[in-house]
């Protein structure tokens, strides 16, 4: 009877950590969003139970209950399982649930997480004190999320944006650019990272005074430079965007 949440990279093959290969070769079941139980090679007898993205609670209970009864099973989740994924969803659901499933055998299988994967494509802009936040207000209000934005941004961290934007949450992203624009100067650089790694990847710098919220879509994670993150011109190839490893301090 065990639980093992796996996280699966941000896409590449290459990216798929040998630890996270071994416990998808070891599981018997497997819960997670379609897309990323597509990205698995999977035995006849390994079995995939898929699900909405939005069903993440009532995923891991599933998971938690088939687990109970004696199978192997593995929840997937894209990038890292700890960010912003699924490893947080099976312990809550650990926790208001039944007491048999605080004995299972339970892992996290760490991942290459997005914002690791969109720093590496743009050069080092996490080289100095950053923060990751979620602009998805589904499990936590607005104004939130905008105390956060403000905080850290004054404090003078890189900012990654995970869930920048979707369907049903077209507007979030443009008002914490206008947000950060009264804080952070106007050249601030914002990396536009979609699907870093993979096939479709597009990578794009704009000067926080440029970007627009229609440059990202939900498979983008967005970095944006604190005020000493730096940006590099080279001939002929893509500006390098970093952060310089000291901060208030005099540049030599």
């Amino acid at each position: 009877m065990s639980l093992t949440v796996i996280g699966l990279g941000p896409g590449n093959p290459g990216q798929l950590t040998p630890e996270a290969s071994a416990a998808i070769a070891a599981a018997s079941d497997f819960f997670g969003y379609g897309p990323y139980l597509d990205r698995l090679a999977l035995s006849p007898e390994q079995r995939r139970h898929a699900s909405d993205n939005r069903e993440e609670l009532s995923r891991a209970q599933a998971a938690l209950r088939l687990a109970a009864s004696g199978h192997r099973v593995a929840v997937v989740s894209g990038g890292d399982a700890g960010v912003f994924a699924m490893a947080a969803a099976v312990c809550e659901a650990i926790e208001e649930g039944p007491p048999e499933w605080r004995a299972l055998e339970f892992r996290v299988i760490p991942g290459v997480t997005a914002m690791l994967a969109v720093a590496a494509r743009a050069g080092a802009p996490l080289g100095h004190d950053f923060c990751a936040i979620s602009l998805s207000d589904n499990l936590k209000p607005w104004p939130l999320i905008e105390a956060r934005l403000r905080a850290v941004a004054g404090a003078g961290l890189v900012i990654a944006l995970y869930n920048p934007i979707s369907r049903a949450r077209p507007w979030q992203l443009g008002e914490a650019f206008n947000l950060l624009r009264a804080i952070l100067p106007p050249s601030t650089p914002v990396i536009f990272g979609r699907a870093a790694g993979r096939p479709d990847e597009r990578i794009t710098i704009a000067p926080l005074a440029e970007a627009r919220a229609e440059q990202a879509d939900m498979a983008t994670c967005i970095i944006i430079g604190s005020p000493e993150t730096r940006l590099l011109a080279r001939e002929g190839q893509p500006p390098l965007v970093y952060s310089p490893r000291s901060a208030g301090m005099p540049r030599a």
